[in-house]
């Protein structure tokens, strides 16, 4: 079949958007929309003294301006967020409360401060200008490290501390046991730099207002229309019926946009007051002040060996930065979404994780591509080759001689990571094959020749990604022919369309072209639970197969009453086309035919079936990534001369699509490792680099060809497909794969604690001093 699950399809979206056929929330325009602009901090800590608005009033085309004691007067009370969690003693964490705009005090550069609202987009941005705000300003902490320290400035005054929750896994008692015993401790001190996310779609909002029966229909990018529209009425203390949420194409998510914003918000209720849609985008200057960000730890971890090299245990101590206000899953990141990865892909019978979660006057933090997984596996992979190095021992020696093996899977004491399936080392054996790993002296030589210095770095990630609960889906059969699928994710880039389009086409051995796939309305279904977490091609598959089941079923009754059999006599074939078929004759009728007779009947007027398909287990994707480097002495730059990936995602449903899912994350991982930084200047809190002309994006000319592969023998036993999730995976592996690339280079200088972004200015300084 041309179009099976298992086939390199190209991408069937992909005519519409480079032919200019895509639909952003920008592109959108209302009868009598008006737009909307936001007043700004430019202060990351300061009280507000005064806000004189009478001028902007009188600027051409001002409606009307909202400031933030007025939002709360008028019934809006702050930001919804998804997580709370206990200290580590059993006492409730300090949870801040986000107004929608500033009341009283700004905590950081971007921070919202007033809302106008005028005919045009410049007239708003004019209108800007004559807003008289007086400020206070206050001392302010962005580093990390310093947020604790009791000369800090407390971000909010009703907590004795910037600490937003202490919070602990494992046991320290167990850990100070395994580290009296073993024979050697490896430390590592590491930075996981924060990161602008830097979409190439704006965040954007369009709020329509239905004065006649209190509904808003809000037109907004977003990872899942259904959890969108849960946030804005929860935050609006609204029900959810009372929100229709629809999203257009969006131009990239990687986690920020399940966010529901504050803009949104602010938005929703202009036009409820205004009863007039309401447009805001944000500029690209604005994004780098108001998005989420990524990222931002500072952690010590500790590496227990035996004189053999054996694992005994694994302790880590780590800061994480929340920004200056409590984000969706801004305090999930850093503790649950990364618990118990730590231990990697190694046989670690114990592990302590202790977590800080810390205010900052800095932009908000939460999830990034991979969203806390990446931080654990960098945090793993760098103690085993600081081990290695401890040790005098071989990286791919002491990985393989601590691996988890499948035989280890099942068995009372199983790993921490209770991996369904796995095989290490042969994921490991190709990846070494492919980088050709046993002639890379000769190549280093070569470099020294050439007055250049030669390194090469390996990296074996895991993430555990989402896999409980429920996903909707709903399949359509017209008489006329076509099939349409409904699916409860959102695609933001990872060709949703065509990964359904080949599972329902496997599924009922219709055509290509006869099918259509819908997402991002949330009136369509009940439910959905939205695009994150590397989740969505195992729960979406389900939930097609409960719904086309569901919609088969009808069809056998009618087409059993059309044949005059019983139901038990009849089978749904595609052997010769879709068709329901007398079991053992050649008597059937096609499925559209069905479908037209449905059409027909009061009964049944359509021919169709949904599903709500729970599912309760996660998938454990892994990889091993190897990447080579050679280092330029006069002027410190690294190239990157190789990169090899072996991953193992079960079973692969489109090699194309997994194919551009790795190659995306790989980039985003090494931008992280070679030069992405939001930079914030410590005495008052700007944004150094906030924009392209300073913050390094990068780009198609920094990287080699990939070399991709996959280990597809360790199948996934927990869903219908065997496969695992790949959505996050390249910007797992990929960061520390160069970093130990690079200090493996620099290994004659005695550099071990060289953090990320590993710039051209400080290998040179190395090199140098």
């Amino acid at each position: 079949m041309k179009f099976a699950v298992g086939q390199p399809v190209t991408r069937i979206e992909d005519i519409r958007f480079i032919t200019g056929q895509g639909q952003f929330t920008d592109d959108l325009k209302l009868p009598e929309m008006v737009h909307g602009a936001f007043v700004r901090s430019p202060y990351a800590h300061a009280n507000i003294k005064n806000i004189n608005i009478d001028e902007a009033f009188k600027m051409p085309g001002v409606i009307d301006i909202f400031l933030g004691e007025r939002l709360q007067n008028e019934g809006l009370s702050h930001m919804s967020v998804i997580d709370f969690l206990q200290n580590k003693d059993g006492t409730p964490m300090n949870a801040s409360k986000r107004p929608i705009l500033a009341v009283n005090r700004v905590r950081h550069v971007g921070d919202p401060v007033a809302f106008v609202i005028a005919e045009s987009f410049n007239q708003a941005l004019d209108a800007l200008e004559f807003i008289e705000v007086t400020y206070e300003e206050l001392p302010c902490v962005t580093d990390t490290a310093k947020a604790l320290d009791k000369n800090s400035p407390l971000l909010f005054n009703e907590f004795p501390s910037n600490c937003a929750v202490d919070w602990e896994i494992g046991s320290e008692k167990e850990w100070d046991e395994v580290k009296t015993k073993a024979h050697h401790i490896s430390v590592v001190n590491l930075i996981n730099n924060r990161i602008v996310v830097n979409p190439i779609e704006p965040r954007s909002a369009l709020s329509d207002y239905n004065k006649d029966d209190e509904s808003f229909t809000v037109y907004v990018e977003s990872q899942g229309s259904h959890a969108m529209r849960e946030r804005l009425a929860n935050t609006l203390n609204i029900e959810e019926k009372k929100v229709k949420v629809i999203t257009k194409d969006v131009g990239g998510g990687f986690g920020l946009k399940m966010m529901c914003f504050p803009e949104y918000i602010a938005v929703m209720h202009a036009s409820r007051i205004l009863n007039r849609p309401v447009k805001w985008t944000a500029t690209r200057s604005e994004s780098f002040l108001s998005d989420s960000q990524g990222r931002d730890h500072v952690t010590e971890a500790s590496l227990a060996l035996d004189s053999e090299g054996n694992f005994l245990g694994v302790q880590v101590n780590t800061v994480a930065a929340v920004g200056a206000y409590l984000s969706q899953y801004g305090i999930f990141i850093p503790t649950l979404a990364g618990a118990g990865m730590h231990v990697g892909v190694y046989k670690i019978p114990v592990l302590n994780n202790k977590v800080k979660v810390v205010y900052t006057n800095t932009v908000p933090v939460d999830a990034y591509r991979g969203a806390g997984r990446p931080e654990a596996s960098y945090v793993i992979e760098r103690l085993v080759d600081q081990a290695a190095s401890d040790l005098g021992m071989n990286p791919i020696e002491i990985r393989t001689k601590n691996f988890v093996q499948p035989s280890d899977l099942g068995k009372t004491a199983e790993p921490i990571i209770p991996f369904d399936s796995c095989d290490f080392e042969k994921t490991t054996e190709i990846s070494l094959i492919n980088s050709s790993y046993e002639s890379f002296e000769k190549r280093k030589e070569i470099s020294s020749q050439e007055n250049k210095l030669r390194g090469i770095g390996i990296s074996y990630y895991t993430e555990r990604t989402q896999g409980e609960g429920s996903e909707n889906s709903r399949v359509v059969i017209s008489g006329e022919g076509k099939v349409k699928v409904y699916a409860g994710t959102q695609a933001t880039g990872q060709g949703h369309e065509t990964a359904w389009t080949q599972i329902i086409v496997e599924k009922l051995g219709v055509e290509v072209e006869d099918v259509s796939i819908h997402f991002g309305n949330s009136d369509d279904l009940p439910g959905g639970g939205g695009t994150g977490g590397s989740k969505s091609l195992y729960m979406v598959a389900g939930a097609i197969d409960d719904a086309s089941n569901t919609m088969l079923r009808k069809g056998v009754e009618i087409a059993a009453n059309e044949l005059d059999v019983s139901v038990d006599e009849i089978e749904y074939t595609t052997d010769a086309g879709p068709h329901f078929q007398v079991k053992g004759t050649n008597r059937n009728i096609d499925l559209y035919s069905v479908a037209r007779i449905a059409e027909g009947q009061s009964n049944t007027q359509i021919l169709d079936g949904e599903s709500s398909y729970e599912h309760n287990a996660p998938t454990y994707p892994n990889g091993c990534h190897v990447c080579e480097v050679e280092i330029d002495q006069d002027t410190g730059r690294t190239y990157i001369v190789d990169y090899s990936a072996v991953d193992d995602f079960g079973k692969i449903i489109n090699p194309l699509l997994v194919a551009g899912q790795v190659h995306g994350g790989i980039v985003q991982g090494l931008g992280q490792a070679m030069f992405e930084h939001a930079v914030y200047e410590e005495e008052t809190g700007q944004l150094v680099n906030g924009s392209y002309m300073d913050y390094q994006m990068p780009r198609a000319n920094d990287f080699p060809n990939f070399n991709i592969e996959y280990n597809e023998d360790a199948v996934c036993t927990t869903n219908m497909l065997g496969a695992k999730g790949c959505g996050e995976a390249g910007s797992i592996g990929s960061t520390t794969a160069y970093v130990n690339a690079v200090l493996d280079a620099l290994k004659e200088y005695n550099t071990n604690n060289l953090n990320m972004p590993i710039t051209a200015e400080k290998v040179w300084k190395i090199i140098k001093e």
